[in-house]
This record gives structure tokens, sequence and C-alpha cells, in this order.
């Protein structure tokens, strides 16, 4: 696993992308684990994953189109994950609770809202964020949660605004 950095106009700066031979393996808005970690040298993969990432937040593309590499995530995670990307497209949200039931992971669990708060844990954990769009699952009385505190609700806002879900405000910084 090596990494890159992409510069982008989201309110927590550049991500941070690891990728492997099978593809984007990690995606990061608010940094990456600390410590030295490998430098991509791949030109090839810098230049495509860089501008797929910049076409997709520059509004020119409404699909990233890169490989993911699933290996960071395992079992219910995984499956909740898969049936985010595979089921909710660019400009369309999902509840946690209507994510939680589509995915069929939770099909045994009885208490009220366990379900919903388990896939919102599930997205916090997200390893792939931005290609497994988290940001498009809301809550079903608002836009919910995002990890990273107040930056990363501005993150979910400015990715929603991009995809038209929400109206742009008046200090919106990206695409018309």
């Amino acid at each position: 696993m090596s990494w890159l950095t992409v510069e982008t106009p989201l309110p927590s700066g550049p991500m941070h992308i690891a990728v492997t031979p099978l593809g984007v393996a990690a995606a990061g808005y608010l940094g990456h684990a600390g410590g030295e970690l490998p430098h991509c040298t791949d030109e090839s993969k810098i230049a495509t994953v860089t501008d797929r990432i910049g076409a997709y937040l520059a509004g020119r593309s409404r699909e990233l189109g890169l490989p993911i590499d699933w290996s960071l995530s395992a079992g219910p995670h995984r499956a909740v994950l898969q049936t985010l990307w595979r089921d909710v497209p660019f400009g369309r949200t999902i509840t946690y609770g209507e994510l939680a039931a589509r995915s069929g992971v939770f099909e045994s669990v009885t208490e009220p809202g366990l379900a919903a708060r388990t896939v919102g844990q599930m997205m916090a954990a997200n390893p792939v964020a931005l290609l497994v769009p988290c940001h498009r699952v809301v809550a079903a009385d608002g836009i919910g949660g995002f990890g990273g505190g107040r930056v990363g609700i501005d993150v979910k806002r400015w990715l929603l605004t991009l995809e038209g879900v929400l109206e742009p405000t008046l200090d919106w910084n990206g695409p018309l």
C-alpha cells in the first residue's frame, strides 16, 4: 500500500489516498495514520487518481470510476459499504435505517434504531470515503453526522451541494 495526496476544494483540504495493485484501499478527508507512510511513485496511478477526483469535485464527472480494493473492510461492514456503493448513485441519499434494511445484514436485529446506529458507526469507519459515498447516508430527520466534527459536517454539506441534494449557500465555493 502506498499513499498520495490529492489537493481538493473541500473544507477539509487535501485528501490522502492509499493505493494497491487492486485499486484504492483507503481515502480520507482529514489526514491519515501517523508516522511515515510509503509514498506512491507510480505516475500512472497518481495521475489517474488525481484526475478523476479532481474532475468529480469540479463537477465535470458524476462517477469516480476508480477501482476499489475492499481489503480494509470485511463481513457485515463490507456488505453495507458495497450496498451503498452499488445502490445509491450521484445526487441521491439514503437514511441510515434504509441502508441497514437494504443491506440485509440486520434482519435479526429487533431493538428499535440499533441497525441505523450501527450503520452510522460503519459509515464513520468507511476506509474509502468519497469512493464509497458515505456522505449520501443521512438521518431520517436531517443531514446526520460525519466524522471530523464541524469540518466533517462541512465536507458532507459541500459534497451534497455538489451533487444537487442541497441548495448552494452564499458561501458555496464549488462549481456551479
